[in-house]
């Protein structure tokens, strides 16, 4: 593959740190650059195949491309009908079902500006993403598991208006009579006199850079921020995903975890709706539904975690689930020892950030190994990537180790609540915290995050390539790597994990297939074998590294002699 190709200006032409791509407008397959328009073009294109699949063990629900697009049409009705304004913010607090898609797409199709909300939110986190996104109307599930959101909202806002005077609107599927929460179907009903001329008029008033959704971060040291994207950033990763993974047949795509990750909406809706093919829905994760809804649905693509992986590993159907459709998994290790899986595809190297709506470098699947030679790829179209030095902010020279910053079509408006100046530098990107450094091709090596960086006896290691390999490890539920205090060495690397229920973990022979893939200075001093509760998990099972940098100096402390 002849790299120079997808680069306009590479670090070889000055000898800093600086790459720019080739303009958006070069890179093949790229179509409308609005939410609306993606989904009015695919639709054209694959009109009464299947796009949406629900399989729940009570039924299976299934929607053409048409009637996705029907549904979301609904939606875009509903919301002319009560009167929301172009560029208002409309969330969406729902788990992987049709709704969201249909929601989703509807806010697009109506003008409105899409909030994902998670549904691992506690009340006091839900209080946090209103009183910060502003929304003006909720659209939820009024329950998801144990979690009563109906009854959630009416206790923050027991008199409509007063704590979120913003929120003048609750819509949620399972609502009661009588809550105050208008119920779903009867929502849709309000929007019947809406013509559908009415709606294309709002979308013809779309543009690409306009608002198009908000993320929100995980925030585990400090409350989530809002990371506002526009319309473009969300078409651009739905069209270029196929070809970076180089799928070239209708893609069957799952994910067991939620469309509030920027990640899984547009890696899962870009690999299915941009090839013709369909989206498979799961409510949340759980392990022995996956197995089902995978060979049933004989999904081609799936996106999940290691740990997740795992856990389908440990279930009694594992051995005898027939997996034989999937082609495509991320990080899917775990899924290849399975015995009814054959397949050569690997996950092209890819860096991203929910900044950047996931990618911004990457090669492809088509490049081969000395194409990347062991980098994160280049700059995808339209992105400018820079290394600059932490402390003075100057570009590097070429090679050397500096801060990531990237800006191009798909990097977010910005922070909620923040300035351009907090957001940005002032050339327009925005500084990753990720340490690394480019070659004179362009090419991007991530070195891992900069202030999670373990410092031992002078040398970086960086956390995310130990437990990379980990989490890969049998038995393994979860990892974190993390750098303890050390008189000798400055920090001593040191791997803490969680296995899986009834999983024995043997320690020294994973330190030695560690020292197999490592150089001797990454690889871990001890292995401590960990419990949920060492490791501090919030809600949506993040790991809290400091806390388990603090239970490992205990630990090791205790038993230091």
């Amino acid at each position: 593959m002849d790299l120079s190709q997808l680069v306009a200006r590479a670090p070889g032409e000055s000898g800093l740190s600086l790459v720019e791509a080739i303009p958006i407008a070069e890179e093949p397959g790229i179509g409308a650059l609005t939410i609306g328009g993606y989904l009015d073009e695919v639709c054209a294109r694959h009109g009464d195949a299947e796009a949406v699949s629900f399989n729940t063990e009570a039924q299976r629900l299934s929607w053409s491309y048409r009637e996705l697009r029907e549904e979301a049409l609904g939606v875009a009705r509903a919301l002319i009908a009560q009167g929301m304004a172009p560029g208002e913010r409309i969330g969406i607090l729902m788990t992987n079902r049709p709704e969201f898609l249909s929601a989703f797409f509807g806010i697009a199709m109506a003008g409105g500006v899409a909030v994902a909300l998670s549904t691992f939110s506690t009340q006091g986190e839900l209080d946090h993403l209103l009183g910060a996104s502003q929304v003006t109307t909720l659209l939820m599930e009024a329950q998801v598991l144990k979690t009563d959101f109906a009854a959630m909202v009416t206790a923050l806002d027991p008199v409509p208006g007063t704590r979120h005077p913003a929120l003048r609107k609750v819509v949620a599927l399972g609502a009661q009579e009588g809550s105050g929460i208008v119920e779903w179907r009867a929502w849709l009903a309000q929007g019947a006199g809406v013509g559908e001329a009415q709606v294309a008029a709002r979308l013809a008033m779309v543009a690409p850079e306009d608002p198009g959704g908000i993320f929100f971060s995980s925030g585990t040291t400090s409350a989530p921020k809002g990371i506002a994207h526009s319309q473009q950033a969300f078409a651009i990763q739905w069209w270029r995903w196929p070809r970076l993974f180089a799928m070239h047949e209708p893609v069957r795509a799952w994910t067991g975890n939620g469309f509030f990750w920027s990640g899984n909406i547009s890696m899962v809706v870009g690999a299915a709706l941009s090839t013709g093919g369909c989206i498979v829905l799961q409510r949340y994760f759980d392990a022995a539904e996956a197995l089902r809804v995978i060979e049933a649905e004989r999904v081609t693509f799936a996106n999940g975690r290691p740990h997740q992986w795992a856990r389908l590993q440990a279930e009694p159907g594992w051995a005898g689930a027939d997996l034989s459709s999937l082609r495509y998994v991320p990080r899917g290790e775990l899924i290849w020892a399975h015995p009814s899986v054959s397949t050569d595809w690997e996950v092209p190297q890819t860096f991203g950030t929910t900044e950047t709506m996931s990618a911004c470098t990457c090669i492809g699947r088509a490049a081969s190994e000395a194409d990347y030679a062991g980098s994160y790829g280049l700059p995808l179209p339209g992105n400018t990537l820079k290394i600059v030095d932490p402390q003075t902010r100057e570009l590097v020279p070429e090679g050397e180790h500096g801060e990531m910053c990237i800006k191009g079509p798909t990097l977010m408006s910005g922070y909620l609540g923040k300035s351009g100046a907090q957001c940005f530098d002032p050339e327009g990107f925005y500084c990753t915290g990720d340490g690394g450094r480019v070659d004179a091709l362009g090419r991007f090596y991530w070195e891992g995050r900069l202030t999670a960086m373990i410092k031992t006896g002078g040398a970086n290691v960086a956390p995310e390539e130990i437990d990379e390999i980990v989490a890969n490890w049998p038995g393994v539920k979860r990892v974190q790597t993390v750098g303890v205090e050390d008189a000798l060495l400055g920090e001593r690397v040191v791997t803490c994990l969680v296995p899986l229920d009834g999983a024995e973990i043997d320690g020294k022979a994973l330190l030695a297939h560690l020292r197999s893939q490592l150089a001797s200075f990454k690889c871990p001093k001890e292995v401590l074998v960990c419990t949920e509760e060492d490791f501090a998990i919030t809600g949506n099972e993040k790991v809290r590294p400091a806390q388990v940098r603090a239970m490992a100096q205990r630990r090791l402390a205790a038993t230091a002699p």
